[in-house]
């Protein structure tokens, strides 16, 4: 039994598929499947049921499966181990990064983190929270940077910095001339909002949803990014709100249109998220470092109402 093996075994048991399996593992599928044969003759069992579309894992392949996850993070470890005592941070590091974060955020962040650690091959992707807590689960990821709290049994929590909630107020809205937003001045059926599968428009709805009953039918006019939300605003369509850092960018006429809310304003916490194994700590602890100090001076506020990006019923 090799560890190749065991990564050849997972491989197959994620895409149920001894082709795509092979490719995703940059081998032939010949000498995939002949060392998943191997494995299986050395055994005595059959850990794959091949007579049906797609593969299926027979239940005692679901354990073995199981197991195998553990040897290969633990074989892993090894290889960190050796890096930590070496004071060694380099190698290919895969980070995921929500929508909502992704463009402001790592603009601020990855010239500097290039630039202080420039053997670390950083790998980034865009993806939904859902995604990323998928992929840290299957190990396809390293890290992701996301909204919180998730409090998810497997995953790490470490707060980068507290963003803000912001207004955007066009000129012939009902709230025009408040001087401060509170939540309970807040109607989400005229609130311009993301589309489904964004945590922030789950954490808008929650703020809502703190100050009064919330008729989910009215919410009909939604949008995938801030830009479209903030001309749509324009319009006179509605008002919408703004993750702090996505305001720095608007132009000083579009300014004018921001209102802030009544301290302390809601806000969403934002993390670097990691699986519980720790392996890649010390890249962890890189990017954790870099980004915390740089955030750290864009963002002055101190006392925030953190809201939830569950939308919890």
């Amino acid at each position: 039994m090799t560890i190749t093996q065991l990564q050849y075994v997972l491989a197959v048991a994620e895409y149920q598929n001894f082709t795509l399996a092979a490719q995703k593992s940059f081998v032939t599928q010949p000498t995939l499947s002949m060392q998943v044969q191997k494995l299986e003759d050395e055994l005595d069992v059959l850990i794959f049921d091949r007579s049906k579309k797609p593969i299926a894992v027979t239940e005692v392949g679901k354990k073995i499966v199981a197991q195998a996850k553990n040897i290969v993070n633990e074989a892993s470890r090894i290889v960190d181990i050796v890096d930590q005592e070496k004071g060694f941070i380099g190698g290919d590091f895969t980070l995921g990064i929500i929508p909502t974060i992704m463009p402001t955020l790592l603009p601020m962040f990855l010239k500097t983190f290039i630039r202080k650690y420039p053997k670390v091959n950083l790998i980034i992707k865009e993806q939904s929270t859902e995604t990323l807590i998928r992929n840290l689960q299957d190990n396809h990821i390293d890290a992701a940077i996301a909204a919180t709290p998730l409090e998810i049994e497997f995953i790490k929590e470490r707060p980068l910095y507290y963003e803000p909630f912001v207004g955007y107020i066009p000129r012939n809205h009902r709230l025009r001339d408040v001087q401060n937003l509170k939540p309970q001045d807040l109607d989400v059926s005229d609130v311009l909002l993301l589309q489904d599968g964004h945590c922030f428009r789950d954490g808008v709805i929650n703020l809502c949803k703190a100050s009064k009953d919330v008729n989910e039918e009215h919410f009909q006019l939604q949008s995938g990014s801030f830009e479209t939300l903030v001309n749509l605003a324009d319009e006179d369509l509605g008002m919408t709100l703004l993750p702090y850092l996505n305001t720095l960018e608007l132009d000083d006429s579009k300014k004018k249109n921001l209102k802030h809310f009544d301290n302390p304003p809601p806000a969403r916490e934002v993390s670097l998220i990691y699986h519980k194994n720790e392996l890649k700590i010390q890249i962890t602890e890189a990017l954790i470092d870099v980004i915390a100090s740089i955030v750290r001076g864009a963002i002055a506020f101190q006392d925030v109402k953190i809201i939830s990006p569950l939308n919890q019923k």
